[in-house]
């Protein structure tokens, strides 16, 4: 029964910590968050100064992100701590555990790729990665890219994903056709 109680009380706590903190949270302390996004799980916004963040129409924000308004590596040295605004502008793109430094503005229609480290702005139409992040390409030049690709890859409808319960044979299809190469969902 104790050990019952303790699992409960842990649960609670790791819920708390872990999930009580979103976004309703930070509109109310004054981030301004647009219409349409998908801001998924697990991403960090900056709690003591979240007004300092902006972001856009339609942004997709990919698992733990950081977003951050604050920096206080610069309090030891001279005794202040550095904040600057952040702004995502719409229709960008955060990758899975990017970080994004305050002062940072994320261009219209930007992507940042996963893990990368943006410490300047990030121009519209750009693609960016890396640590710090640099123009890895444009939009438009990767959109032709990924048009030429998707008629030569393997392609999957939605059977194919977890929303719609694949087959061991569907999952073992797409193990075996993206054995050597990338597919897309369609």
């Amino acid at each position: 029964m104790i050990g019952r109680i303790l699992n409960f009380a842990r649960s609670r706590i790791r819920k708390w910590l872990l999930e009580e903190k979103w976004l309703e949270d930070y509109i109310r302390l004054g981030m301004k968050v647009g219409e349409g996004c998908s801001i998924q799980p697990g991403v960090v916004f900056d709690y003591s100064h979240c007004w300092l963040i902006e972001i856009g129409n339609s942004v997709t924000i990919a698992p733990e992100a950081y977003l951050l308004a604050h920096d206080a590596s610069s309090k030891s040295l001279v005794g202040f701590t550095k904040i600057g605004r952040v702004v995502i502008e719409d229709n960008a793109f955060i990758g899975a555990r990017a970080i994004i430094m305050p002062g940072v503005t994320v261009g219209e229609g930007a992507i940042v790729a996963a893990g990368s480290v943006v410490t300047k702005s990030v121009p519209a139409g750009a693609i960016v990665g890396g640590n710090p992040a640099k123009v890895i390409t444009l939009l438009s030049d990767y959109k032709d890219k990924l048009l030429t690709s998707v008629n030569t890859s393997p392609q999957f409808d939605l059977a194919y994903t977890l929303s719609q319960c694949p087959t061991l044979e569907k999952k073992q299809e797409m193990i075996t056709k993206l054995q050597n190469n990338m597919g897309y969902i369609v």
